[in-house]
């Protein structure tokens, strides 16, 4: 048990800014087994935005809690998987070799194709949170965040790392995980769907599938597999495409 909970807390430190007990060290073998709870993350954050929407929505406008969970989220993960994203954007936009896209994916610089990209993604997550009912959206905020997560575990599990290890911004990655990390993650992904008490949430998640599904073939067009800037992009598309799914099911299902 006292492993699980530091491999738990593990996943907390590198996938969050939450503060974690003492005891809890950096440990490459605990970082790659933490993969089971990456989903589970998902649980924390997606109920962070959920209460600071409920919160802030008997105080201000909807947009105005909407926007302010959206902060909450960045906040609340050192904006790790938008600057994956932004990466991914500058990566493949500017590079045309699997080198060159993996030597811009590594600079810590934001060119103009991460910065038009993650603008235009955050932008449209706003704009689809408040197209979704208020009595359901944190529902939708807790299901998307789990879901979207699970989405770069099956990246993950269908995948290989392309970085080599003294390259890597997050070496543990590299490794292929087991099935003893696959099933509590598909468990704790697919639990809060439950939240949507609708046989359309079946439908719901077939553009984050698909999207994952694309990006996993796009990825291995262009540079062999992914890195761990691919998983955070893969995180915030099918987030989005969650809450564009959503949307599309309550206006004409």
């Amino acid at each position: 048990m006292k492993k699980q909970l530091h491999i738990f807390f593990t996943a907390v430190m590198f996938y969050t800014r939450i503060p974690c007990p003492a005891w809890v060290n950096h440990d490459a073998e605990y970082l790659n087994k933490a993969t089971r709870y990456f989903p589970l993350i998902g649980w924390l954050v997606g109920g962070a935005a959920a209460v600071l929407f409920i919160l802030c929505n008997y105080l201000f406008t909807t947009p105005v809690a909407i926007l302010i969970s959206m902060v909450g989220t960045i906040l609340m993960t050192g904006a790790f998987h938008e600057d994956g994203f932004a990466d991914v954007c500058d990566g493949f936009g500017g590079g045309w070799t699997k080198e060159k896209i993996l030597l811009i994916m590594k600079d810590s610089r934001v060119g103009a194709y991460g910065v038009i990209g993650t603008v235009l993604l955050l932008l449209l997550k706003f704009t689809s949170l408040t197209a979704i009912d208020t009595a359901m959206l944190w529902k939708v905020l807790i299901a998307a965040h789990s879901f979207s997560r699970l989405c770069s575990v099956l990246m993950i599990a269908t995948s290989q790392y392309v970085r080599e290890n003294e390259d890597a911004k997050a070496k543990p990655l590299a490794k292929s995980i087991t099935a003893k990390e696959i099933v509590p993650a598909l468990v704790f992904g697919i639990t809060p769907l439950a939240l949507l008490g609708s046989f359309n949430v079946l439908i719901i998640i077939i553009a984050p599938l698909i999207g994952t599904w694309w990006l996993r073939h796009y990825f291995h067009k262009w540079i062999g597999g992914y890195t761990g800037d691919c998983l955070g992009s893969i995180q915030q598309v099918t987030e989005l495409l969650f809450y564009l799914s959503t949307i599309a099911v309550w206006k004409f299902i």
